[in-house]
């Protein structure tokens, strides 16, 4: 027979939890189990948060996995859909969902299929943007003051380019130390560049006429930081003309395309950069040459010419001799000519003299006749000219009088013979 009372009943050990409490337990196992994982996936459902920080799935082909990555989190590799990457970071849970999820602290593509993938969609669309376009091209400076350096200040690329600008022509060199290789080296490279063009011409630490982008050789990746967008743009936005030598000869990266002009290698870069001193001294020389033997041919060939027209020329002493004795025959010739012009002149003169003298009134006068004015001075010529008690003056051979017209009635003369000869003393005309 069972006994059912209560001191019958079996006691459970287990120890009993909230929901909050086992699924703050189950976090703490998680993130102590999987401190730091590193998962390989393709991305999915990308999306980025108002606040900044970015949500998304890794998926394989049998499971999927909730990932995020907090604002301020520097990435290597900007996240996208379809794109299969690494994620370095640590597991937790989301107790909110009873979720757990991957908290990306670091992401690289996964394999260089992927890579290849991803470079070909950045080009292309680069490219429609016009930042490779050749007309973008700038020429390099024939031979640059100063040549600015972007690379890592230790290794073998710095020390060649060194040694090849001071074998071929010593100028100065500015170095912008870099990282070449990992996080952060984009933003590094970019900023170099920005930096170089910031800086004035003529001041303190003058700008570089020419830039060179260097790195040695290696993978894919180990070359990816030259096909970030921000150095690509940085690049292509450069007012200083720019050579990148990044990688070996058969190397090809995103700067190689913005860059003004792609040198095979970091020597070569160098070699573009300046020219051979000696080369150069000896093509100075040379047009110098060229340029005393050309000038001297010039002048000798216009001397030749100038002797074949002095040939042809009259003696200069004849000609000026022939102006000389035209000179004197004209003026003689102009002087005679004045002469007689004023001879003639002067005997018109005195016909016109005499004829003016002949016609004049006073030769009237010497022959008894006078001349009767008004008060205006004005000839009286008729008695209608006249008033009563009007003053008049009368004019002589010898003098002049004045005289009053009188009150009587005007009488018409008329004149038989000679007219009468006035009497002495006579004081009135009328």
């Amino acid at each position: 027979m069972m006994n059912n009372s209560p001191e019958s009943v079996p006691e459970h050990n287990l120890v009993e939890f909230s929901v909050s409490e086992l699924s703050l337990a189950l976090k703490r196992a998680v993130e102590e189990a999987f401190g730091q994982v590193r998962v390989r996936g393709e991305i999915s459902g990308f999306k980025r948060a108002a606040s900044g920080h970015l949500y998304f799935v890794l998926k394989d082909e049998k499971a999927v996995l909730d990932a995020v990555c907090w604002r301020g989190t520097t990435l290597a590799t900007k996240p996208a859909d379809g794109i299969e990457v690494i994620c370095i970071g640590r597991i937790t849970t989301y107790p909110g969902r009873s979720r757990y999820q991957i908290v990306v602290e670091e992401m690289e593509v996964a394999g260089e299929g992927a890579l290849l993938k991803l470079l070909q969609e950045r080009r292309k669309k680069l490219a429609e943007e016009g930042l490779f376009d050749a007309r973008r091209k700038q020429p390099l400076p024939y031979l640059p003051e100063r040549i600015g350096v972007v690379t890592s200040p230790t290794g073998a690329v710095i020390r060649d380019i060194l040694h090849r600008i001071n074998d071929r022509f010593p100028r100065h060199v500015l170095l912008w130390p870099v990282l070449v290789q990992g996080d952060g080296a984009a933003k590094e490279i970019a900023a170099a560049i920005t930096g170089f063009n910031r800086l004035k011409k003529g001041g303190k630490l003058p700008r570089p006429d020419v830039l060179i982008i260097a790195r040695g050789g290696g993978s894919l990746e180990d070359l990816w930081a030259f096909n970030e967008e921000i150095v690509v743009r940085a690049t292509a936005s450069s007012k200083i003309p720019l050579i990148s030598a990044v990688g070996h000869e058969t190397d090809t990266t995103l700067i190689d395309h913005a860059a003004d002009v792609r040198a095979p290698t970091p020597t070569a870069a160098a070699e573009m950069a300046v020219p051979v001193h000696a080369e150069l001294l000896e093509d100075v020389l040379d047009r110098a040459r060229r340029l005393v033997g050309t000038t001297e041919r010039y002048i000798e060939s216009h001397r030749a010419h100038l002797k074949a027209l002095v040939h042809g020329l009259i003696d200069p002493r004849s000609l000026i001799e022939i102006a000389v004795q035209r000179l004197d025959e004209w003026t003689c010739r102009m002087k005679n000519a004045i002469t007689q012009n004023l001879a003639k002149q002067e005997a018109r003169l005195h016909s016109l003299d005499r004829l003016i003298e002949s016609l004049s009134y006073t030769r009237v006068l010497e022959r008894g006749f006078t001349l009767v004015r008004d008060p205006m001075g004005e000839p009286v010529t008729s008695a209608q000219g006249t008033k009563p008690g009007m003053a008049i003056s009368i004019c002589f051979k010898d003098d002049e009088v004045g005289a009053v017209i009188d009150k009587a009635k005007k009488k018409k003369a008329k004149m038989v013979g000679k007219p009468p000869r006035r009497k002495e003393g006579q004081g009135e005309f009328f």
